[in-house]
């Protein structure tokens, strides 16, 4: 269970990768963010993980969706946060958590730079503290980001679907 945790946290914020996000109506007409893709985390802890999964992620470091689908496109986890709350919904289970931050933390045992993922999306190369995003690519939809300190090691690679 912690191995799917921290994959669908991992996804879920390193998915912000860096491409340029398509826009999708909501039912009041506004616009949201979207994008689409694959994805893949590795952490380099004392026991290594690492996941593949096709994503689908909606909105913003402060409210916002991100699907996560197995090889075969069923749903594998389904994770929502605004600032009130965030939950992941697998397997039928639902857990909830006072933020984001606290979801990651939990899934993933280590935090991550959400604000600075969604800059990445939007071609921003923000700088945080232990993290370097590769945005050479992203006119091909690819993303690199790698942090290296603190430790574990960790390292997202997104492919944008345009």
């Amino acid at each position: 269970m912690k191995s799917a945790c921290v994959a669908i946290l991992f996804a879920s914020l390193f998915i912000a990768g860096c491409a340029v996000p398509t826009r999708a109506s909501i039912s009041n007409q506004s616009e949201v963010s979207l994008w689409r893709g694959r994805l893949a985390v590795r952490v380099e802890s004392d026991q290594p993980q690492s996941f593949t999964a096709g994503f689908e992620l909606t909105g913003n470091a402060q409210a916002g969706e991100l699907t996560l689908f197995t090889p075969l496109g069923s749903t594998a986890a389904a994770l929502s946060w605004s600032s009130q709350t965030a939950l992941m919904r697998s397997n039928g289970d639902v857990r909830y958590f006072d933020s984001l931050n606290a979801l990651i933390k939990q899934a993933v045992g280590t935090e991550i730079p959400v604000v600075a993922l969604f800059a990445w999306l939007a071609g921003d190369n923000m700088n945080v503290a232990g993290w370097s995003a590769d945005l050479s690519q992203q006119a091909n939809g690819r993303i690199t980001a790698r942090r290296t300190q603190p430790a574990p090691l960790a390292e997202i690679r997104l492919v944008i679907e345009k």
